[in-house]
């Protein structure tokens, strides 16, 4: 048996998804989705334990909660502070892992974007830019301009991250705050652009983070490569003014499929089918 753990998970498209790919190679697991709440983790990674659970994923609010309970991380988890998925291993102890960035990483080769030796800038530091961020230094890229509200409940965190990706990866980190001029210029400079922030998902689809088309444009380098990690709408406001520009684009709904066909090879040590998985759960809408 694999899980998923957190509150709520009900809409999650997880098991789906995985039940999917364990039937199509013949596996023999099953994925089930549990209501846990903050503080009851332990508890229940105890009685895996006990029944012999291969692993299992994590979503909120349980990615932090985890780290202090795994006897190993990997080093993302480790920087990132925060695991999403947990391999019990032969001998009962656990290893937190975060595939969230591999996920986004993915996506970009699938892509066909390579920002290794490149610049790149992104906005937002939750949980989901941060997972990007780690996985962008230790996966090759130059520099990260990373854009920051001023006043953030993040900020200690981030701060965090960014001297321990400065110390132990050839990556540097910048943040910035929100400031017009700075982000034109960092955008200007960098082959890949990404939204990592909820500006743009729905029901506020109108809202754009990105004020003009022109920050897109203005270039001293190649053309810009653009990033939502929204997947609802499946094209945003900053999707659509890149796609206006001429430019390369992709929105955060393989992502998702990525980071679980990850967690899925640390578990089973098999392949995710990914292709058979996305045309029948992630097809564009």
């Amino acid at each position: 048996m694999i899980c998923l753990l957190g509150s709520p998970v009900a809409h999650s498209m997880s098991p789906a998804m995985h039940n999917e790919a364990f039937a199509e190679l013949g596996l023999d697991y099953r994925y089930l989705a549990f209501d846990v709440k903050e503080g009851e983790l332990a508890g229940v990674m105890d009685s895996f334990r006990r029944m012999g659970v291969r692993g299992f994923n994590l979503t909120m609010p349980l990615k932090t909660e985890a780290v202090a309970l795994c006897d190993r991380l990997s080093p993302a988890a480790e920087i990132a502070g925060s695991v999403n998925t947990v391999v019990l291993e032969d001998d009962g102890t656990a290893t937190g892992h975060t595939t969230d960035g591999i996920g986004f990483t993915e996506s970009a080769r699938q892509e066909g974007v390579d920002f290794r030796g490149q610049k790149v800038t992104l906005l937002g530091t939750g949980g989901a830019g941060i997972a990007i961020l780690v996985q962008l230094a230790l996966d090759g890229a130059r520099e990260v301009a990373v854009f920051e509200r001023a006043g953030s409940r993040f900020r200690d965190r981030t701060a965090r991250v960014v001297a321990e990706l400065n110390e132990r990866t050839h990556c540097h980190v910048t943040v910035y705050d929100y400031e017009d001029a700075v982000m034109q210029q960092q955008i200007a400079e960098s082959c890949l652009l990404i939204n990592a922030t909820n500006v743009g998902m729905a029901p506020n689809t109108d809202a754009c983070i990105i004020p003009d088309p022109s920050w897109l444009t203005k270039r001293a380098a190649a053309p810009l490569v653009v990033a939502d990690v929204i997947y609802n709408p499946r094209k945003t406001k900053l999707l659509e003014m890149a796609e206006a520009c001429g430019l390369k684009s992709f929105n955060g709904i393989n992502m998702l499929l990525y980071q679980g066909a990850a967690a899925f090879e640390l578990w089973t040590g098999e392949k995710m089918p990914t292709e058979k998985i996305k045309a029948k759960f992630f097809q564009k809408k």
